[in-house]
């Protein structure tokens, strides 16, 4: 008799226990092959995939969707079929069959969930986010696979101060994908599979607006289910109601979990407003996960802030000349100001610090300020899952055309909720270029365990004072917050004042760099 086996939810770095199941991408019965996706599940990092180790039929789905799971808890039980060879497993590898079966017992769950964590620290081989066998056989091996690189996107767009166009996220929310876009999202429609349709970020908006995926036929190539039509159904006053409407997934009717909420939440007054409630939603996934930062960064760090205005026409100017001479390479104002900021914390490394607190062995707690070789640049980008700050790595090596090219690159990868933990949590010093949403200045929150952030804001025309006369300027806002424990105002307002001196005069900064 063959044995089910059970995959258990596995580690998905960074210290993250939990994860939040989106949506199942098979049913009970299925037949699936090894690295198959079975899964998609929300960590405090991104949206991800989670293939299968095991080839077989599915025998159990241990969660449903919008419930919490947490690492080394059984996701998915699968039974080998009868003939290896039906399954694609090679005859002279082993097959891993050690995994117990499920149990009801909670010791026994408990026991399981010990024994993968373990393994997982060994280096078992288990199956990790962004991981699976190679060559995408099923093959089953004792082995830790090599991770694969994050793909390159090039199809993205970068910050700038004069063009918003450039990373104004903002302005993407009220305009659909484009059809390359939606060609790498979109995979094979698989008849009777939700799961094969469509993205994963399509299938969310859907799940959230209540719109069933099951009986629509999609505007894209072989019948697939696009943004477009997604968007259309939302709008569309024919239908159903977006509270009653139920949610297809994975061959299963589920009620949506925000629906439910506001369902029973519009029904109860709040005790201290005596105002009837209208919905409660849930802080899960990347929005938990700023929450927890931001929290963390007010109550740990004794921050000050700095500013000071800059004349950037200089900087304008430069680039138009760069951009009329070749359209389509010319870098980005943010990738300007984000070489002369590496340039400036080479002259400033208190600012590329990062403050920490020990325990020491007298039980009392010893203090440093660790400094590194070299400058993570995070840069903070607005998508629909909120507020991320993916980080350029050792962005004081590149050139601007080499940053704007990173900055495009890691855009487009947050945008897709594709990002890395390593992407999304390495920096060591963030540039937030607020401007794009029409915002002069701001006193903005440290990204904990960083020390400092700089904020830009807006270009505006200004009057400005030339060579003792009255004139029109580009004039921007730079906004220095930093962690007063590792420099004092000097070092804070020295840093700034470099910046400010590259933007009024790059040309000749730029040839010393």
């Amino acid at each position: 008799m063959t044995e089910t086996r059970v995959f258990l939810l596995p580690d998905l770095g960074e210290g993250l226990t939990e994860a939040e199941l989106l949506n199942w991408l098979v049913a009970p019965g299925d037949e699936i092959r090894v690295d198959q996706p079975i899964a998609e599940v929300e960590t405090a990092k991104s949206v991800v995939e989670v293939p299968s180790p095991y080839a077989g039929t599915v025998a159990e789905l241990h969660g449903e969707p919008g419930q919490i799971l947490d690492v080394g808890k059984p996701l998915i039980s699968v039974t080998p079929l009868a003939d290896p060879k039906e399954a694609g497993t090679r005859l002279d590898e082993p097959v891993e069959t050690e995994t117990p079966l499920v149990d009801s017992v909670e010791a026994k769950e408990a026991a399981a969930a010990e024994t993968y964590r373990t393994e997982e620290r060994a280096g078992s081989g288990n199956v990790l986010i962004g991981y699976g066998t190679p060559g995408g056989t099923a093959i089953v091996r004792r082995t830790r696979p090599r991770r694969a690189t994050p793909p390159a996107s090039t199809g993205s767009s970068t910050s700038s101060l004069v063009e918003p166009v450039e990373t104004n996220l903002k302005g993407s929310e009220d305009k659909l994908t484009t059809p390359a876009d939606d060609a790498l999202l979109l995979r094979t429609r698989v008849p009777g599979k939700l799961g094969g349709v469509i993205s994963p970020l399509v299938r969310r908006m859907a799940k959230e607006h209540g719109v069933d995926l099951g009986h629509m036929q999609g505007s894209g190539e072989s019948g697939l289910i696009m943004r477009r039509d997604v968007e259309a159904a939302i709008n569309s006053p024919v239908g159903e109601s977006v509270e009653t409407q139920p949610t297809v997934s994975a061959n299963r009717v589920v009620e949506p979990v925000e629906t439910q909420a506001a369902e029973t939440s519009a029904q109860s007054i709040d005790a201290r407003t005596g105002l009837g409630i209208t919905t409660r939603t849930p802080v899960r996934g990347v929005r938990k996960a700023v929450a927890a930062n931001m929290a963390r960064s007010r109550a740990e760090i004794p921050e000050a802030t700095v500013w000071v205005d800059v004349d950037a026409t200089a900087l304008v100017e430069l680039r138009a000349e760069l951009k009329k001479a070749d359209p389509h390479n010319a870098p980005g104002l943010l990738a300007f100001i984000a070489r002369f900021v590496t340039a400036g914390l080479k002259n400033y490394p208190e600012l590329n610090t990062r403050f920490v607190g020990n325990e020491d062995s007298a039980g009392g707690e010893s203090q440093e300020i660790v400094a590194f070789d070299g400058v993570n640049l995070g840069f903070a980008a607005q998508t629909d899952r909120g507020l991320v700050v993916p980080s350029i790595r050792n962005a004081d090596q590149l050139s601007a055309r080499k940053l704007d090219a990173e900055i495009k690159r890691l855009t487009a990868v947050v945008r897709e909720g594709k990002a890395t933990p390593a992407e999304l949590g390495s920096g060591t010093f963030t540039l937030n270029n607020y401007g794009v949403f029409g915002v002069d200045g701001s006193a903005a929150i440290i990204n904990y365990p960083e020390v400092a952030i700089l904020g830009i804001g807006r270009i505006l025309d200004k009057p400005w004072a030339v060579n003792g006369e009255l004139a029109i300027r580009k004039v921007t806002e730079l906004t220095l917050t930093f962690d007063h424990r590792v420099c004092d105002g000097g070092t804070a307002a020295g840093f700034l004042r470099y910046v400010a001196d590259a933007i009024e005069a790059p040309t000749s900064l730029l040839s010393d760099m």
